[in-house]
């Protein structure tokens, strides 16, 4: 719920602030955006040396005066599970706020200035034009974050392997611990049927709601 809630929202904010035309605003979308072509493993490495408690995030916390909250963030079960969303967040921002960009530019303008002959206010327009509009957009997002949260397993298993007590631990890293680490292969053979129907059924109720739409 935590890493849907603040990806989606994460992604809209950074659409809604990088859609308008600017100088040096096809920076900043790459920016933002080249975390995706990162191979999985490699991010997970990347943020597992920051993450060190002789690492960059320590060394920047004892650097602003910070130095008694310097912290093994990976090693404690009560911080583990924040550590590893950090960089799952860094990667799904992106994505999501390519989603989003695209549906921001198929919003007809004539709306915005309507609202804004009716006066508007940049909330309202939101609320009354940005937000319904965006509807079939937040439809895709929605979907994707489940499947993704479902699917997540690369930058887990190599940062935390589920651990330290299972704190970090997700279905699709406990099936495979169980499969091939307990060796219950019944066991993880159902919990992988389980991963599969729920995606499947995120799927099949997207292409329903998408079908209707187009009738």
């Amino acid at each position: 719920m935590l890493f849907g809630g603040l990806s989606a929202a994460g992604g809209l904010g950074l659409a809604m602030l990088l859609n308008r035309e600017r100088k040096g605003v096809g920076f900043y979308r790459a920016a933002l955006f080249t975390p995706v072509v990162f191979s999985l493993v490699a991010t997970a490495l990347i943020w597992q040396a920051i993450y060190q408690p002789d690492g960059v995030f320590n060394n920047i916390l004892g650097a602003v005066g910070l130095g008694s909250w310097k912290h093994s963030w990976l090693a404690d079960p009560d911080t583990a599970l924040y550590a590893v969303l950090v960089p799952a967040l860094w990667r799904q921002l992106g994505y999501v706020m390519v989603l989003y960009l695209a549906g921001l530019k198929g919003i007809d303008p004539a709306l915005y200035e309507a609202a804004k002959l009716d006066g508007a206010t940049g909330w309202q327009q939101f609320r009354h034009v940005t937000w319904p509009q965006l509807r079939s957009v937040n439809a895709v997002v929605l979907s994707v974050i489940i499947i993704d949260s479902l699917r997540s397993f690369d930058v887990v298993w190599s940062m935390t392997k589920g651990g330290p007590y299972h704190s970090s631990e997700l279905l699709s890293t406990y099936m495979y611990s169980t499969a091939f680490q307990s060796l219950r292969l019944g066991y993880a053979s159902a919990l992988a049927v389980v991963i599969f129907i729920l995606a499947f059924g995120v799927i099949v109720t997207y292409l329903v709601r998408a079908f209707r739409e187009d009738q």
